[in-house]
């Protein structure tokens, strides 16, 4: 976790189409090509609206549901957008066998899959009709590839020097079987359903291809839960990602996504996803008091304003001190110590979910994060910082990183093209 802040961005609300005239039903592709042929943002097909037949008068879907993220451009989905209430992050292994040509194949079935199921379509085959009834509800679906994917498949002259593994920690205990894979896919939905019908069917275009390594489920809060856009807030309670990189920022992409032409040239506009499962000791955390639990973040937890005053993007003052003489921000703090001017510049765009998985035989929650960080290169983005949290972090009483991943996510793909192309048919 670091101090960073999520830009806040939206897909505007999309128009409803209009129903085909003189037809007793209309299936939902349908409604959305329509939509699409009049030049008009797609997704807001009607609620009530199936994949084979609706109703001549459709109800308009709510924004939520008809919200869209394109699939096709400069960088993949699921990178930039702003926090979505539910994700699901899987790992796949390549079968036994399987090599570049299945690879290929499989990231061409995934992402004519996704393009269709990100336009709020069904699945190409043997759709489960989960989210039959919901929109695109801003589904997003990632690639990205492990290190262990260009042994498999003949490429290790392609592998970049930027997935090398990452270092050793101190707060690590990782599960290996939970950690790493060749193939890394990230989905994100504001609707539940969506979610996970999209989890489904990528699961099922995996076939005989690839196996799953692990799969893990997250959550955020839901579009329109606060009265306002805000910084989301994790289970200790705490605001979450102030201070993160916005897409505004002159130096964004230069910190967030590797520069074209590139090296190697298949990763251009592409970037480096570092995924982390990391528990809550929630027991631990709930016993302090609120001042104690300010000090160990820096923060105010109400607001998530600097200890040194002001509100929340007040910039942090250092070296203000207390009537006591100590450091208003304690030298420990979570906040001070993650930020850019305290690690040579070092940023990532984090874009994390929140998750729980049960409860233990103790009674403690199975929960916590699942860090997710964007950068061009990880050895100047996130290695730095949790090197310096590794050396005096107190937040690291409170939290246990248990699996590890670092996946080369390429560019977006351009109309026609799959994700990997440039890699996989170079």
């Amino acid at each position: 976790m670091s101090d960073q802040t999520l830009p806040q961005t939206r897909t505007p609300d999309a128009p409803v189409a209009e129903p085909v005239s003189g037809a007793s039903g209309i299936s939902r592709r349908a409604l959305l090509g329509t939509a699409g042929a009049t030049g008009l943002v797609l997704g807001a097909a009607g609620g009530a609206a199936g994949y084979a037949a609706a109703p001549a008068q459709a109800t308009p879907l709510t924004s939520v549901g008809s919200d869209r993220v394109m699939f096709h451009g400069k960088h993949q989905p699921g990178i930039t957008e702003g926090l979505q209430a539910r994700g699901h992050l899987v790992a796949f292994d390549l079968a036994a066998g399987a090599g570049r040509k299945e690879a290929a194949a499989l990231l061409r079935r995934w992402s004519a899959t996704a393009e269709r199921l990100m336009a709020g379509e069904a699945a190409p085959h043997d759709d489960t009709d989960v989210a039959r009834d919901a929109g695109p509800s801003s589904l997003t679906v990632t690639f990205g590839f492990g290190h262990s994917f260009f042994g498999r498949t003949g490429l290790e002259k392609q592998r970049p020097a930027a997935l090398d593994p990452l270092p050793d920690f101190s707060s690590d205990r990782l599960d290996k079987a939970r950690s790493d894979g060749d193939l890394w896919v990230q989905i994100g939905a504001n609707d539940a359903l969506v979610a996970f019908h999209a989890l489904r069917a990528i699961q099922k275009d995996a076939g005989s291809a690839a196996r799953v390594r692990w799969q893990m489920n997250g959550f955020n809060r839901s579009p329109g839960a606060t009265a306002h856009p805000m910084t989301a807030r994790n289970l200790m309670g705490q605001l979450d990602g102030t201070r993160n990189p916005k897409p505004a920022d002159a130096d964004f992409d230069r910190r967030i996504f590797v520069p074209a032409p590139g090296e190697p040239a298949w990763m251009a506009n592409g970037s480096y996803a570092v995924v982390r499962r990391i528990r809550m000791l929630l027991d631990d955390w709930e016993k302090l008091s609120l001042s104690a639990q300010e000090k160990v973040i820096g923060r105010r937890k109400a607001d998530g304003a600097p200890l040194s005053g002001g509100d929340e993007t007040t910039p942090m003052d250092l070296e203000k001190t207390d009537a006591a003489g100590d450091y208003a921000v304690p030298l420990t703090a979570h906040a001070r110590i993650t930020r850019p001017d305290r690690n040579g510049g070092a940023a990532m765009l984090r874009r994390p979910f929140s998750y729980h998985d049960g409860i233990d035989a103790d009674g403690a929650p199975d929960a916590g994060l699942l860090f997710i960080c964007w950068q061009a290169d990880p050895l100047r983005g996130f290695v730095p910082v949790q090197r310096k949290l590794d050396r005096g972090d107190a937040l690291s009483r409170f939290i246990r990183h248990e699996t590890s991943g670092l996946f080369a996510v390429p560019g977006g793909a351009a109309k026609g093209e799959y994700v990997g192309q440039r890699l996989l048919e170079g």
